[in-house]
């Protein structure tokens, strides 16, 4: 069979390309056959044969040019994955879009912080109490979760609570009343608290909330805390722990007591909030088939040829012709040696593709270096230091004195 090879001119056409990604652009089919008569002259012609057609070297610069793009968009997607995490696959392609950093992707790092803190988030929080009764100091939260049918997928863990993954974040546990309800009237004596908080009784003509003394907020504040850190210290301390899971309170509850126990003014319930340790889980995960989840569905297509410079077009120039050497080398290799009369030709296969080989990584890691030098990182160090460098330059220029 005799296959044609490379004439020497070539006619490009829609369809000539494995895949037809950039047949329908001008530049492209413009430079199709400039690129091909460029290849054949690289390799030799036409000084001797090279055993390609158009379509090869057509095929070659379609290659090269949808690698291009490969490490230029992926560059991108590097630099700007972060703001693209959310955004919806079906907003068009990103290739000619400005992306501006947000905040969004710390705000959606910081929820997690707001859960765990209490203050917002992504985590439900849900509120439940046990009833108190007399002389019983322990309470499970066992039986809690089993009579609010609670369920779990996560074992126990640090204030978890059996298969149910229940975990406590605050108990409301305080003296039943606390000073500043107790002693409430700042219009009263000597300001907060009247004559009780001072320790004297209608002396010196206040008292009985006829006349008041105002006082600085921050010496009510004070005298809250004192009186809060005397119940503590003199009185019984309204406490509780949590082990296991079990919650303990203190002092333990007494109803039988003159006015009902604890002073007569026991809580009858005790609060606490807590959370399903399953939906902290489930919080950080939101499945969004139609939202950018990872580099593979972030909205990139292919480059349009039309768009590319003159620097990335020297580049394409440069990979095609040494995809085409690495062909080239290959249909060589079919042969090592043509006999001729009295001797044999031994063909340069090897030194085809190990040229190509080293040619198509050279030129890889060029372009890699040139997209890691023009990163928003490498650009705003950059400027850091010229802004630096003109202000040393600056401070060599002589400050003239004005005498007026």
């Amino acid at each position: 069979m005799n296959v044609p090879i490379w004439t020497g001119t070539s006619t490009f056409a829609a369809g000539a390309t494995p895949f037809g990604f950039y047949d329908a652009q001008a530049d492209f089919d413009t430079d199709a056959d400039k690129v091909a008569d460029f290849c054949a002259r690289r390799l030799g012609y036409p000084l001797v044969d090279i055993e390609l057609q158009s379509g090869s070297f057509y095929t070659a610069f379609e290659e090269a040019v949808t690698t291009y793009g490969n490490e230029l968009y992926a560059y991108k997607v590097r630099d700007n994955q972060l703001t693209l995490e959310g955004l919806k696959t079906g907003s068009g392609p990103l290739n000619q879009a400005l992306i501006t950093p947000s905040f969004e992707p710390i705000v959606r790092l910081t929820e997690m912080y707001g859960a765990e803190a209490g203050s917002g988030g992504n985590v439900p929080y849900y509120s439940g109490s046990f009833g108190l009764t007399s002389s019983i100091q322990d309470y499970d939260f066992e039986t809690f979760m089993s009579s609010s049918k609670i369920t779990s997928s996560l074992g126990t863990g640090l204030a978890a609570f059996g298969s149910s993954g229940l975990e406590v974040k605050r108990v409301f546990y305080q003296e039943p009343l606390p000073a500043s309800a107790i002693l409430m009237d700042p219009y009263n004596g000597f300001g907060f608290g009247g004559a009780i908080a001072a320790g004297i009784a209608g002396v010196g003509g206040f008292g009985g909330g006829e006349g008041f003394l105002m006082m600085p907020l921050n010496y009510d504040l004070q005298v809250i805390q004192s009186i809060d850190m005397n119940r503590q210290v003199r009185r019984s301390n309204y406490s509780f722990e949590i082990r296991n899971t079990k919650l303990r309170i203190f002092p333990i509850p007494n109803f039988s007591g003159a006015n009902g126990g604890c002073d007569g003014c026991c809580e009858r319930n005790i609060w606490f909030e807590y959370i399903i340790r399953d939906e902290r889980i489930e919080g950080s995960v939101k499945k969004t088939p139609t939202q950018v989840t990872n580099v593979s569905n972030t909205p990139y297509e292919n480059p349009n040829y039309d768009y590319i410079n003159s620097i990335g077009r020297q580049w394409i120039f440069e990979y095609t012709l040494a995809i085409s050497k690495e062909m080239l080398g290959y249909v060589r290799g079919k042969y090592s040696s043509i006999p001729i009369p009295n001797a044999e030709v031994n063909l340069n296969q090897g030194d085809l593709l190990t040229a190509a080989t080293s040619e198509k990584t050279a030129l890889l890691e060029r372009l890699r270096n040139y997209f890691d030098e023009t990163s928003r990182q490498a650009l705003l160090n950059r400027r850091a230091s010229e802004a630096e460098s003109k202000m040393i330059e600056l401070q060599q220029v002589p400050y003239t004195i004005y005498i007026a």
